[in-house]
């Protein structure tokens, strides 16, 4: 399935795919010039090949720029960014694999899940970027599935068995402060209020000032980027299960319409309503489309997992 909007009067454009064939794989193609990333988290893999331009990305505690050639990689649960570098902007193909899909390919190459982490970002790979350019080819232009399936998973190999550092580990959840945790879970809790400062460090009997500080340090998001997050997450959720935008903004905590507008455009690169738009058509490879109630077909997220926490 193809979803796109047009391009806008900076140029910029995206287009969306999903295909159920291949593990329910999210496939992005885009023109930034203007837009920026905020600072967020996924609960998947995003491997990004820059076309054109070069894209600057916060990542691991450290600015990253990519450029056009290059495969960078973002580990679920890691906090980033991203914007462009120049004033022409970057075009960038992503994936957007399911951590489960990518542990059975690890298994099929030999490596158990918990081994892999790519420490290394932006990659100097010609050989992969030539995999994924061929991938994201012949996908946009609807090829059979297993010839789609046979390049994305050498692709993913690839990048398993070349780039896989096994002396460094993503973060573990489960092993930071109590204090932190505790704060966390009341934000799962209670997304959907006007959670503050302070009140999160009265509950763990800390001042604001200190708890800002150790929140950040484990969670790799500030207290108000972490909410943003777990409120997108859910938002998705909801315009999957098709409620309109509107509620699904009041359900999550936003005073209106345009303040999840403005955050989902941030955090995912479209908006909430182009995104509820595009899961009520399903395009199958005949080139039909068939209308449907919205199910989720485009960014689909059965539930909302726990944010990870930096080691």
């Amino acid at each position: 399935m193809r979803l796109g909007n047009p391009p806008n009067r900076n140029g910029e454009w995206s287009r969306y795919y999903r295909d159920r064939r291949l593990h329910d794989l999210d496939v992005l193609h885009a023109h930034f010039v203007e837009h920026r990333y905020a600072r967020h988290s996924h609960d998947y893999f995003v491997i990004a090949l820059v076309e054109t331009g070069a894209a600057s990305y916060w990542y691991r505690g450290a600015q990253r720029v990519a450029t056009a050639g290059q495969v960078f990689v973002i580990h679920p649960d890691e906090p980033h960014t991203g914007e462009p570098v120049t004033p022409s902007g970057y075009v960038y193909r992503v994936l957007y694999p399911r951590v489960s899909y990518f542990a059975e390919v690890m298994a099929d190459v030999g490596l158990a899940k918990r081994e892999f982490f790519c420490n290394e970002s932006p990659l100097q790979d010609g050989t992969l970027a030539r995999l994924l350019a061929s991938f994201h080819k012949h996908f946009a232009e609807k090829a059979p599935a297993a010839g789609c399936e046979s390049l994305l998973l050498r692709a993913l190999a690839r990048l398993a068995t070349n780039h896989c550092n096994r002396q460094v580990s993503s973060r573990p959840i489960g092993r930071e402060r109590p204090a932190i945790r505790t704060a966390c879970d009341y934000i799962h809790a209670h997304f959907a209020e006007d959670v503050s400062l302070t009140r999160l460090a009265r509950l763990v009997d800390l001042s604001p000032y200190y708890f800002a500080r150790a929140f950040e340090k484990e969670t790799g998001l500030p207290p108000h980027a972490y909410l943003e997050t777990v409120r997108i997450r859910k938002a998705r959720q909801l315009l999957d299960l098709g409620h309109s935008v509107v509620c699904s903004a009041l359900s999550v905590g936003y005073v209106d319409q345009s303040h999840l507008t403005h955050r989902f455009k941030r955090f995912l690169g479209m908006t909430p309503g182009q995104y509820a738009r595009n899961s009520n058509i399903r395009e199958d490879y005949s080139g039909t489309q068939s209308h449907r109630e919205p199910v989720g077909t485009a960014w689909k997220e059965p539930r909302t997992p726990r944010l990870a926490f930096h080691h």
